[in-house]
């Protein structure tokens, strides 16, 4: 029987993403073939600029076995696109693009029934323009999945927003109780399927300290009532934290998951203490989603500096 493939879309052409993917392939075998969904006239001017040498074979949009492919040559699913020069600034001009590449993607996984994905990176100003908050809604608008959660997941610990790309003004009134049931919920099913174990989850509370000085606060009314009702169930969860003492070296060792109230209550911390040794899980799609840990990153496009690792980690993640 074959190993499944692992499917890649590039996300926006004017990033490191190529650069990483052709480290990443260099750095590691992988069992599981890798088909990436990107332009060919781009991969191929990208990798020459980037002094890589890596041959070229053309896959089918319509292939369903995948017995004969290997990573000896980069397996390829091409989306054409126009450009006048390697590493333009990113603009809104690649959308259709974009959106082309991640099309061919799902429908490659839906007419295989495929379970590995991960996308290079996307410009939110450019790419999304208000339509969906980031990918993560993104793809749950396209495969008609209304409860999905974000997950940065480490081995010695993950990092889960309530809310995602929003203004901090609006946090607070997307925090509900319901949204707090099924972020625990995704998570705790994930671990049970991925490595058998029912996840010790810590919440961090809205306020500084989980306090205000006001009559009511989101700890009082949504956060507290909600950590209540999941420990009845007997899950591992405990809070709310401050989120200014939850990732001390003490605490750190208690917990496998610590889900905060907005993206960069959690991220921040998160990327301090791992750096890209990280993934970008999405719970709640009809298949495995991830993408690495950082964005386009335009200022380092052409340099050969950037790091691969966090792609590394994603295409390790999905190879077992």
């Amino acid at each position: 029987m074959s190993k499944e493939p692992i499917i890649i879309v590039g996300g926006e052409p004017n990033s490191i993403f190529l650069e990483i993917f052709f480290k990443s392939l260099k750095a590691n075998t992988y069992k599981s073939p890798i088909i990436i969904i990107v332009s060919k006239k781009l991969l191929q001017e990208q990798m020459n600029k980037l002094g890589f040498t890596f041959k070229i074979k053309d896959i089918d949009k319509n292939l369903k076995d995948f017995s004969k492919l290997n990573n000896s040559k980069i397996n390829l699913i091409n989306v054409d696109y126009e450009f006048k020069k390697c590493f333009e600034k990113i603009t809104s001009k690649s959308n259709k693009y974009i959106d082309k590449t991640f099309k061919a993607a799902l429908d490659f996984i839906n007419q295989n029934n495929l379970s590995k994905f991960i996308n290079g990176p996307i410009s939110k100003k450019s790419f999304l323009k208000g339509k969906s908050l980031g990918i993560t809604e993104y793809l749950a608008k396209k495969t008609k999945k209304k409860n999905v959660a974000m997950l940065i997941y480490n081995k010695n610990l993950s990092v889960s927003p309530i809310t995602t790309h929003l203004a901090l003004k609006n946090v607070h009134k997307k925090i509900t109780k319901k949204k707090i049931y099924t972020q625990v919920e995704l998570i705790n099913n994930f671990y049970k399927k991925k490595f058998n174990k029912l996840p010790r989850i810590a919440i961090t509370g809205l306020n500084p300290h989980c306090e205000s000085n006001f009559q009511s606060s989101e700890e009082d009314g949504i956060i507290i009532p909600a950590i209540k009702k999941l420990r009845l169930k007997n899950t591992k969860i405990n809070g709310p934290f401050p989120a200014d003492t939850i990732f001390t070296k003490s605490l750190l060792k208690k917990y496998d998951v610590i889900i905060g109230m907005y993206h960069d209550q959690v991220l921040s911390p998160m990327k301090a203490l791992f750096n890209f040794d990280a993934i970008n899980i999405t719970l709640g799609l009809p298949f495995t989603r991830i993408s690495p840990d950082h964005g386009p990153n335009y200022s380092m496009l052409g340099k050969n500096l950037s790091d691969p690792k966090s792609l590394i980690q994603a295409l390790r993640f999905l190879d077992k």
